[in-house]
């Protein structure tokens, strides 16, 4: 019998236990899209205890506690402890088997803490006992999980109206893993709640020192903070939108939504439709302008749960695949910037494995050889970052596009122990080259594999984002 999570885990073959344990392995991390908080590393975040790093916040572990059948005091109550909160998960571990949950969470206890107990109620005294007298060494604060972890770069998920005082603290302390901002406008499509919107079009001219009276001065003043995040070393904007719209919008019509909008009336669907599409044309101007990465992020049906987002606020772990259609309006999007000759840099990412080959194929439509890859199809995402999601979505790149110039994994996390997904993800590719290799579908060529493997890890993500960051690790 094969021991659980032994050394050679997900690797099935020689030629995959040599490409992970020799290269993969070693190569640092490039985290290029994370919910990590700049004002945790800021400060260096020591934590008290393993509840405060491992499940404060973790919306894939609060959905498998409530659908263990726990009490949300347990979860996200304010009655109950620490200690309770981890020791109801312990409980529930072990009723998580065949779940992505049950592999990360024994990875993350052995990776960072040396722990390799099975997590359940009889072991958690000592793992609490074991982790906790960890994390109150400096070895584990914020900034020493990044080091030890060997995280280059770490790029956070920030407002333009933002005023990233973080991101300058961080700078300004030297520290050896490189954190930058990344651009990400949420707040700028809320047209269809007047309150939302008003008060975030209030704070962002606060923070570009302009009068937003008008649509030009909102522009301006997102073109303003754009250039801020550049100074900072920022290279990547994101969305995260159900679909884009497949909406025309004249200048005077989106005008006329703001002027709306600032007065208090609610955009309808039909002009919310219109002016996402016009905001999101003039920030894709924006990305290529600066040579910045956009990341699109589609298909993500949130919030279904009214009665926990009234009790939590978003990020609460009732988001789900959603069944949008995406490639017309995706189409519409590219190729409406490429023809001005203002499309920049692009990941798509999908959530609905149903688009899988509708994104693979969208990315070969927009290559226009000016740097390998441009259009990248991004890895698994959020429901399909896991053994399968993430096969099927190599599978179908590998298929329709070149494996070779993938810019691979990221952790989308907003926990200091996520980094493990990078391991599994790096075992998973490793194991379906070896496969290929056994099946011989692949040649078996040693120093072509290694740089595959190297370049997808590491080395593709490098030359494609173009951030500065220290090379000695």
């Amino acid at each position: 019998m094969t021991a659980f999570l032994h050394d050679d885990f997900l690797l099935t073959t020689d030629t995959a236990r040599r490409l992970y344990h020799e290269v993969a392995k070693h190569q640092p991390i490039y985290d290029y899209h994370c919910h990590l908080p700049p004002d945790q590393i800021a400060v260096d975040r020591q934590f008290a205890n393993l509840t405060q790093i491992w499940l404060a916040g973790d919306h894939y572990k609060w959905r498998a506690l409530r659908t263990a059948g726990v009490n949300e005091d347990l979860i996200t109550g304010s009655t109950t402890t620490d200690y309770e909160k981890f020791l109801a998960y312990c409980r529930i571990v072990p009723s998580l088997v065949r779940n992505p949950l049950h592999h990360w969470s024994h990875l993350e206890l052995r990776r960072f803490f040396g722990i390799d107990l099975l997590i359940n109620e009889a072991n958690a005294p000592k793992i609490w006992e074991l982790a906790n007298a960890k994390l109150a060494t400096k070895a584990f604060s914020a900034r020493g999980i990044l080091a030890s972890s060997k995280v280059a770069v770490v790029c956070t998920t920030d407002d333009p109206a933002d005023s990233l005082e973080h991101h300058v603290a961080i700078a300004q302390a030297g520290i050896k893993t490189r954190v930058y901002p990344t651009y990400r406008a949420d707040k700028l499509m809320a047209v269809g709640a007047p309150a939302v919107f008003n008060a975030w079009c209030d704070q962002l001219a606060a923070r570009a020192g302009i009068d937003i009276a008008d649509l030009a001065g909102l522009l301006e003043a997102l073109d303003r903070r754009h250039a801020f995040f550049h100074s900072l070393g920022g290279r990547l904007s994101d969305h995260g939108l159900e679909n884009l719209p497949d909406a025309d919008c004249t200048e005077a019509e989106a005008a006329a939504i703001f002027v709306q909008t600032r007065a208090g009336r609610a955009a309808t669907p039909e002009q919310a439709a219109k002016w996402i599409w016009h905001v999101m044309v003039y920030l894709g101007r924006l990305d290529a302008k600066r040579g910045w990465t956009k990341q699109l992020h589609l298909g993500a049906l949130r919030n279904n749960n009214s009665r926990l987002l009234k009790r939590l606020g978003a990020d609460a772990g009732v988001d789900s695949i959603g069944d949008f259609p995406q490639a017309r309006a995706l189409s519409r999007y590219l190729d409406t910037l490429d023809r001005e000759n203002a499309l920049p840099k692009v990941v798509l990412y999908n959530l609905n494995p149903a688009d899988n080959y509708v994104f693979a194929a969208m990315i070969g439509n927009f290559q226009d050889g000016s740097i390998a890859g441009k259009i990248q199809f991004g890895s698994g995402w959020w429901f399909l970052d896991q053994k399968e999601g993430m096969e099927w979505q190599i599978n179908a790149l590998s298929a329709l596009g070149l494996l070779s110039r993938f810019v691979g994994m990221l952790t989308d996390s907003r926990s200091f122990l996520s980094y493990p997904r990078h391991e599994y993800f790096r075992r998973i590719l490793c194991k379906l080259l070896g496969e290929d290799v056994a099946a011989g579908l692949i040649p078996d060529d040693e120093a072509a594999l290694q740089k595959l493997v190297r370049d997808i890890c590491h080395d593709n993500a490098v030359a494609y984002f173009g951030l500065e960051f220290a090379r000695d690790w």
